[in-house]
């Protein structure tokens, strides 16, 4: 597994990001515990939550996912490298979510808790708050890392303009900066590649990208006339808010449409969609770890495969073009 630079940062990271948003909900504790024990095997170091996760879970198992990764860590925290976020609902009254000084100050408190460490390597605002000034929230984290309970700062789901006033006030203030944004990125959404991968390769951030087989869409199992029913082997079939969201980004016919042409070229290359969907995608030199999750343990084998996969010219011209509308 080679390890990679976040950002401008001195910290190494392996180059996949083992994401765990299915523990304690799609996956059960000793499923959990077995993907985290694969990955682990595969050399990935570098491991990233929220304390909302479980996925689909509610806000009654808000932080499960959490305790999951803590309980398994026990004895060999020193081997990984740990991202985690807030900014989520994690409690029923107004002030238990958002990036207000307060909810920082409690999220990163029970997240250490939880992860049973004394510090995260990477803390993140899982969104965008526009109810609170960016001093504001860019202050409290510049205490969250004095204190040392946070290695590094990071953002996630913000807009380019946003990374980029907030890098602005960091520097006026001379609070500590985000060194690295997690933004959507697959060959079926590219948006990012107009504004936010210029920003971050001039700023020198870190991408952590998430999503890169499409919430599973890229492994071209799904059948657009058969929405998925079963919560444990799709998020498609998420109740509420999760699954609407997935089907929202995903369920659509010219989305189908792209599948069915990346399909055609996966197979001419010889080469499984979902491997060569994380191969496009490390292929960038904008991004430094794309986050791979699974719900069983074999699922990460397609997704590691991805290292080892030099995309030919030919085909990655093809992948490029077939995708052109998605950017």
């Amino acid at each position: 597994m080679q390890h990679v630079r976040l950002g401008n940062t001195g910290l190494k990271v392996s180059k996949l990001c083992l994401g765990t948003m299915t523990f304690g909900f799609q996956c059960d504790e000793p499923t959990s515990f077995a993907i985290l024990d694969r990955a682990a095997s595969a050399g990935i170091t570098f491991m990233d939550s929220s304390d909302v996760y479980p996925l689909g879970g509610g806000l009654e198992r808000a932080g499960r996912t959490e305790e999951i990764i803590g309980k398994w860590m026990r004895g060999k925290r020193h081997d990984f490298v740990i991202a985690t976020k807030c900014f989520g609902a994690t409690g029923p009254q107004p002030f238990h979510a958002g990036n207000n000084r307060r909810h920082i100050f409690d999220a990163i408190d029970a997240s250490l808790k939880r992860l049973q460490t004394d510090y995260i390597d990477l803390y993140q605002l899982h969104g965008f708050d526009p109810n609170v000034t960016l001093d504001e929230t860019l202050g409290a984290l510049d205490e969250v890392v004095r204190s040392g309970k946070a290695r590094y700062i990071g953002c996630s789901n913000y807009p380019a303009y946003q990374v980029a006033r907030s890098l602005g006030r960091s520097d006026v203030h001379g609070f500590a900066r985000f060194v690295c944004v997690q933004p959507r990125y697959n060959l079926l959404y590219r948006e990012i590649e107009r504004e936010m991968l210029p920003l971050c390769t001039e700023e020198g951030l870190g991408v952590i990208s998430y999503n890169p087989i499409a919430g599973g869409m890229l492994t071209g199992r799904y059948d657009r006339n058969k929405v998925p029913t079963d919560m444990a082997t799709s998020r498609f079939a998420f109740p509420g808010r999760i699954g609407e969201l997935y089907r929202g980004r995903y369920w659509i016919d010219h989305i189908f449409d792209g599948v069915d042409q990346l399909k055609k070229i996966a197979d001419g290359a010889g080469i499984p969609l979902a491997t060569l969907a994380v191969a496009w995608v490390l292929a960038n030199p904008a991004i430094t770890s794309p986050i791979v999750g699974a719900s069983r343990p074999e699922q990460l084998d397609a997704t590691v495969a991805a290292l080892d996969v030099k995309i030919p010219e030919d085909v990655k011209t093809e992948l490029d073009k077939a995708t052109m509308q998605f950017r």
